[in-house]
């Protein structure tokens, strides 16, 4: 199936047993982690031929680390290697009124300190149909942000669609740094992903019905997604997306569902690996969104960054099997 360029950092995930805070024992589980390579491995699982471009070290971690992809079918021969460490983040899972934290240790990384020239972006893109990138890479630095301004700008080029998730993280910079060289990147955007409260601070443009039409308006991407959350509690949320078709001119709504959260981290993820398999995959945009917001709700059940699920598996609940029952 269509090929997908997936670009950003590879972290190392560090959590306590969950919902044990961090440190309380002397226990910390690990997963490779980050959201271009959580879009990678779940497109992976669904079919889709996914590479994944990133930069680790050439040590024991770095290889533990590109293992850890091509066990789930991901294509590493772009990975460069060098620098000193992977980055890390630590995860502790909320529970109840008591919110997950999240704590970067990161810079520098092997992948903060990539050289833009290092990475050949139209032979990386030969054979493919999608690249994926999201917020989070420019605000690592100024290679990383270079890098990410060059792959948009060769796959424009070469006519690769981008799908681009604003995926904007308040812990890696300012909404005052952020807001403007997010605007310029969506600009080049075919796919457009962002989270309802992000709208007015990132983009300037105020949620509602019409919110999904003016970005495509403002910034020229021919599908918006619009994901949203109401958050009962740690573990007791509700989610729903909107997509603005702008081929057909129209709203997409998908079905809410009432979530109780496992690990949280990755539902995003889920959801754009979601969206873009529906449309690589030649399903209409309302059965596509359909497909991502299932694909999204599942990810909140299961540990670490990845959705481990099939295409059955998200088909199954998003035609309407919610009840949970056992399958035997």
């Amino acid at each position: 199936m269509t090929s997908v360029v997936c670009f950003g950092e590879l972290l190392l995930r560090l959590s306590p047993p969950a919902p044990e805070r961090l440190f309380q024992s002397p226990v910390l589980r690990t997963w490779f982690g980050g959201s271009e390579a959580s879009v990678a491995i779940n497109l992976s699982r669904f079919g889709v031929t996914s590479r994944y471009v990133t930069r680790v070290p050439d040590s024991a971690i770095g290889d533990a680390a590109i293992r850890s992809l091509r066990a789930e079918g991901v294509n590493t021969d772009r990975v460069l290697r060098g620098g000193e460490r992977v980055g890390i983040y630590f995860v502790e899972t909320g529970a109840g009124q008591r919110p997950s934290v999240l704590t970067y240790d990161r810079t520098p990384s092997a992948f903060t300190t990539i050289d833009p020239l290092a990475l050949d972006w139209p032979s990386i893109l030969v054979g493919a149909s999608w690249l994926h990138v999201t917020g989070i890479t420019p605000a690592l630095g100024a290679g990383p942000a270079a890098c990410v301004a060059d792959a948009m700008a060769a796959a424009r080029r070469a006519g690769v669609m981008v799908s681009f998730d604003l995926n904007y993280r308040s812990t890696l910079w300012p909404v005052e740094a952020a807001a403007p060289v997010l605007q310029q990147l969506a600009g080049r955007a075919t796919l457009l992903f962002a989270r309802e409260d992000h709208l007015e601070p990132l983009l300037g443009i105020s949620p509602g019905v019409d919110a999904g039409r003016d970005i495509a308006h403002q910034y020229g991407a021919t599908f918006v997604a619009i994901t949203s959350r109401e958050s009962r509690s740690a573990t007791d949320n509700a989610v729903g997306a909107v997509l603005w078709d702008g081929g057909a001119t129209s709203l997409c709504v998908a079905p809410r569902y009432d979530v109780q959260i496992v690990d949280r981290i990755g539902a995003g993820d889920a959801f754009a690996a979601g969206l873009l398999y529906g449309l690589v995959s030649g399903r209409a945009p309302a059965e596509a969104l359909r497909f991502a917001v299932a694909a999204g709700a599942l990810k909140h059940t299961i540990p670490g960054d990845a959705n481990l699920v099939s295409v059955a598996d998200v088909d199954r609940l998003a035609n309407g099997d919610a009840a949970g029952r056992v399958h035997r």
